[in-house]
């Protein structure tokens, strides 16, 4: 099994149903969703708040953010 790539980004666009447009420090955007422990506790994200995200190396366009950053 192939081991998930771990990124940060800065969220800048909140979409409906818990996803985000994400931009990573190469300008590069991605779409990405809440991960399940995330939404278990109820963590609010909003624009500009800064994420680390896992993202599988065989799709580089959607991630799943695990945690917020400072």
């Amino acid at each position: 099994m192939e081991e998930a790539i771990v990124i940060e980004g800065q969220i800048r666009t909140v979409l409906a149903g818990t996803m985000f447009r994400v931009e990573l420090q190469n300008k590069h955007e991605v779409l990405a969703t809440i991960s399940g422990k995330m939404r278990k506790r109820y963590v609010r994200l909003t624009v500009g708040d800064r994420v680390r995200m896992e993202m599988s190396p065989y799709d580089l366009n959607k991630a799943r953010i695990v945690w917020r950053l400072k």
